[in-house]
């Protein structure tokens, strides 16, 4: 639940701030929390299923595609909140792709399953010759 609550967070904190650097209008916190809720179950339910579908079109333009599917998915989400506006499929783009951005880096920092926090990179883990070591965690291990 704790894992939930800081997935929907990182996801509000991405909305908000594709809200400020698109033409995506909010009417104030609410939409904006109520809109990364609608995201996420969209985008577990409907996202791999339309990803399916779609291979044909990812494969011939290279995974180009995926940005096509998450605007239309940033949109349609969009026209199911209240208070919660997208000016055009453009915007829906560029939103999704800040939110993907915000997402991704938020995500970075958040605790594993075992309870350790992932960061992106360690440099004081790399070889000297700029080698990065093979390290991994047995599935089952405590």
């Amino acid at each position: 639940m704790k894992s939930f609550l800081i997935r929907w967070l990182c996801t509000t904190l991405a909305v908000a701030v594709a809200v400020q650097l698109t033409g995506v209008h909010a009417d104030g916190w609410g939409p904006l929390v109520f809109m990364a809720l609608v995201l996420g179950v969209i985008n577990a339910i409907l996202r791999p299923v339309l990803l399916l579908l779609s291979i044909p079109f990812i494969v011939i333009t290279l995974g180009f595609f995926i940005l096509v599917v998450n605007a239309l998915l940033f949109w349609f989400a969009s026209e199911l909140v209240p208070g919660f506006r997208v000016d055009g499929f453009w915007s829906a783009f560029f939103a999704s792709i800040i939110v993907s951005i915000v997402n991704w880096a938020c995500s970075a920092f958040t605790r594993t399953s075992d309870g350790h926090i992932q960061i992106i990179t360690r440099r004081e883990q790399l070889a000297p010759m700029g080698e990065k070591p093979v390290e991994g965690r047995v599935i089952g291990e405590p």
